[in-house]
């Protein structure tokens, strides 16, 4: 396996089930240990590569699940494990409501709700949102986006909302690896897509220079093809 991702660029991760896509992504969050090989960023060859480092490194990773605490409102989730403080003991709630509102306001999608509201009242877009601001501008300022499944369960207008979201990453300096079976919606916003069987890369094309016919023929095996 052979995968690279630059600066500024929106790389679709794409296969069928059990072709590897999550293993890839577990390897690069640090989760798993490869078997073998060797991982560089940014030119620095990393030689143990843990889900702290890849933080450090300025990797995130927003799950399909979201891992949203659907019982605590939008400020909370967006500050869990990271609270701001006043002292030893008291929350600076005023300060995470601060910051929380201008995170939001960076994702161009208008709540309609307080931050007091619980999370598990938002719409699935919302939720996105949340999940987005969390791992992007609260945690600090990572450099790669890992994305699983984002649109998953989305209706039509709030897919759109979202892709439009992962459009202003990219032109905020971010690079992304999105994974996704819906391959109109990689269309959308790919600048390259990689795609993996049977635990390889099979090939990859440019966003903009293929079709979902052909891109579907390479995830099956009708045909392998290099970029182009």
């Amino acid at each position: 396996m052979d995968f690279e991702l630059f600066r500024n660029e929106i790389v679709a991760l794409i296969g069928d089930n059990g072709a590897g896509k999550s293993t890839l992504i577990k390897i690069i969050t640090g989760l798993y240990s490869p078997n073998g090989g060797e991982i560089y960023i940014e030119g620095d060859r990393i030689s143990s590569l843990n889900p702290k480092t890849a933080r450090e490194k300025g990797i995130e990773t927003i799950y399909q699940d979201m891992a949203l605490f659907n019982v605590l409102d939008i400020t909370a989730n967006l500050f869990a494990g990271r609270e701001i403080r006043r002292g030893t003991f008291l929350l600076n709630s005023k300060e995470m409501d601060r910051q929380a509102k201008e995170a939001l306001d960076k994702t161009g999608i208008t709540l309609g709700s307080t931050l007091r509201q619980q999370v598990g009242e938002l719409s699935g877009g919302q939720k996105h949102a949340v999940t987005i601001c969390r791992a992007v501008y609260v945690s600090g300022s990572p450099g790669v986006i890992l994305m699983d499944e984002p649109t998953a369960g989305l209706g039509v207008k709030e897919s759109n909302k979202l892709l439009e979201i992962i459009k202003k990453l990219k032109e905020a300096g971010k690079s992304i690896i999105l994974i996704t079976h819906n391959l109109d919606h990689a269309s959308e916003v790919a600048d390259r897509f990689v795609v993996l069987r049977g635990g390889k890369k099979v090939g990859e094309k440019l966003g903009g220079k293929t079709t979902n016919v052909e891109l579907v023929e390479m995830m099956v095996g009708a045909v392998d093809s290099k970029a182009g």
